[in-house]
């Protein structure tokens, strides 16, 4: 009799979402399932109508968005044309994962479960609401979510006679073989530090483009606290090519201390070769890492060995553990009661998953190769707004990144990986510094029609994708760009500020700038001066732009408190300067919405 099948589709902007996929899939197998895990849009949508039994698992991003790998499926599951019967056939379970400290807490996950049972589905469960801002975090909902959709899927499904559940202290087969070489290969076959694109395609995730760094220069004055650079990149050649709004994907690597340590403490030589081989149909190789492949290149440019692991990769190492003390205490961390424990060690203090190794190095130097790929997740690509314009700057592309970099009470400072590593990189050193990268669509889009206004209100870093939309309608000879720009110090963090004063003198921009930190010392922390105190006190401005003038809105920065106020400051605006009650003031505001002329591009 074949094994029953349930399909795990997940939409995950920074991995967590597809942890907790890849864990309902080993819960799946244990139970005797068939499992498919996979990113939604990598699932062909058109195939559900034949799909019995499928979880969603989706995360929620910035202000209610979709995450970036499942944007196609959520384009066509919200087509008017989808008859109600289309997924009469299918049972569903939606799982979603948010913060509710943001105002549309879980919104993609509420959204896709009511338009499930819109199309005929049914729902196994109620939906779960993971949160992050609960003492105990998301597994504080999942976990006892999970028990009753396997209560409820095994009352549907039950397992043949004979068989019971796989106990979680014994580790399921890995996902991949690897096989170690005697020697090198030859040179023609050693792996590059990165596939790259193409001449016939453009860069992609899976071939980037290796782009030279032209220069790295910090923007920030040196009293200041942070380090944030102006990084520039030549793309001759490439076939990039990218308007206001687009994003860059940049793929960090591991630096090369980090890379000797994990070796290290894994008993591994780094210049050994292997060969990897999926061990069942349906899994594909990491399509970044070249056949054979070096070990000092799985670990600098595919393990990320200096996130903070999650509580499956505690789970699988305690399985794989062959020493009594560390295998009970890895037992402890994993399990739901040592939650707390769990956060103390690891969470708050951001431990990453090297110095948890070398904690554990029993266990460490047992870990089976074969096991690589199920511990450590890969090293995700991060996304910059792209701070500059075609036009002003042929065959170049900026960006403008902040330094991570804070303490916690472990010794050593926690550093981002990815932007510490681009602030590292000097054009001027002896060899090219490349670095891999690919363009794709923003979630911010301009008007075609030269003659409409815009009004931009970037705060911070948040103020990158509207220098390259200013500098590209200056190009073409648009006027109408309005910018409220805010930041701490006038002469420690105004970014860019001889660049927007030339403008201002040629009539191409309406500056309005708010410097937080600059205010009388008597004055309170409320009453710092924010952008959104400066949308309100040019409230008949924004009201002739937006309601007779047709203008566009764009928003971007910090998604914690900043956008709910910029919200909160147009609402009174319509209230105030255009006479409307609160509830025509929220449909005013939601109009705009709806058919994009207030767009918001925010990051946690």
């Amino acid at each position: 009799m074949p094994s029953p099948q349930l399909l795990v589709l997940f939409g995950s902007q920074t991995g967590t979402a597809e942890d907790v996929a890849e864990r309902l899939g080993r819960e799946a197998r244990r139970r005797h399932f068939g499992c498919r895990v996979l990113a939604l849009d990598a699932y062909p949508v058109v195939d559900l109508i034949k799909e019995p039994l499928v979880v969603f698992v989706c995360a929620t991003t910035g202000q209610g968005d979709a995450p970036d790998n499942m944007k196609n499926f959520w384009r066509f599951i919200f087509r008017k044309s989808l008859p109600p019967t289309s997924l009469c056939r299918m049972d569903f379970a939606v799982l979603g994962l948010g913060d509710s400290s943001y105002t549309k807490f879980n919104f993609v996950a509420k959204k896709l479960h009511r338009r499930l049972l819109q199309l005929g589905a049914s729902a196994l469960l109620p939906l779960c609401l993971g949160d992050e801002q609960h003492e105990l975090g998301a597994d504080a909902a999942i976990d006892p979510w999970l028990r009753d959709l396997w209560e409820r899927v095994l009352g549907l499904y039950p397992m043949p006679d004979g068989l019971t559940e796989i106990s979680p202290g014994v580790p399921l087969p890995s996902r991949f073989t690897m096989q170690l070489l005697q020697g090198a290969p030859s040179e023609c076959s050693q792996e590059p530090h990165m596939a790259c694109a193409s001449p016939g395609g453009p860069p992609s995730e899976s071939k980037p483009f290796l782009a030279p760094v032209v220069s790295n220069q910090r923007v920030t004055s040196p009293s200041h606290f942070q380090d944030v650079r102006l990084i520039e990149f030549d793309i001759s050649g490439s076939g990039i090519s990218f308007t206001a709004g687009h994003v860059v994907l940049i793929q960090p690597s591991n630096s090369a201390r980090h890379v000797q340590k994990f070796c290290q403490v894994l008993g591994l030589n780094p210049d050994q070769y292997l060969t990897l081989q999926p061990r069942e149909p349906g899994i594909t190789c990491p399509p970044r890492l070249p056949q054979p492949c070096s070990l000092r290149h799985l670990v600098s440019q595919h393990l990320d060995i200096a996130s903070v692991p999650r509580r499956s990769f505690f789970e699988l190492l305690a399985c794989l553990s062959p020493h009594e003390l560390e295998r009970g205490k890895l037992l402890e961390l994993s399990s739901m009661e040592g939650q707390e424990e769990r956060l103390q060690y690891c969470t708050r203090p951001r431990r990453t998953i090297l110095e948890v190794l070398c904690d554990f190095p029993h266990t460490a130097s047992a870990i089976p190769l074969d096991y690589l790929l199920d511990l450590i997740p890969p090293i995700r690509p991060r996304t910059f707004s792209i701070a500059s314009s075609l036009l002003a700057h042929p065959s170049r592309l900026q960006i403008l990144v902040a330094v991570v970099q804070y303490q916690t009470r472990l010794k050593e400072p926690r550093r981002g990986l990815c932007s510490s590593w681009l602030a590292s990189l000097d054009p001027g050193q002896a060899g090219p510094v490349q670095v891999p990268l690919w363009v794709q669509p923003g979630s911010l889009t301009f008007p075609e029609m030269p003659d409409t206004p815009v009004v931009m209100v970037g705060p911070g870093t948040g103020v990158a994708p509207f220098r390259a939309t200013v500098q590209e309608r200056v190009a073409q000879g648009r006027t109408g760009n309005f910018l409220f720009f805010g930041c701490r110090w006038r002469d420690r963090d105004f970014y860019w500020e001889a660049e927007w004063r030339r403008l201002e003198q040629t009539g191409y921009l309406t500056l309005f700038t708010a410097f937080s930190r600059e205010q009388p010392a008597c004055r309170l922390q409320e009453q710092k001066v924010y952008v959104q105190q400066r949308l309100r006190e040019q409230g008949p401005l924004v009201w002739e732009l937006l309601d007779r003038r047709g203008a566009s809105f764009y928003l971007a920065g910090n998604a914690k408190s900043m956008p709910e106020g910029v919200l909160e400051a147009l609402t009174s605006i319509f209230q105030e300067e255009g006479g409307l009650s609160g509830p025509d003031a929220a449909a005013y505001l939601a109009r705009l919405q709806r058919t994009l002329r207030l767009q918001t591009e925010t990051w946690a």
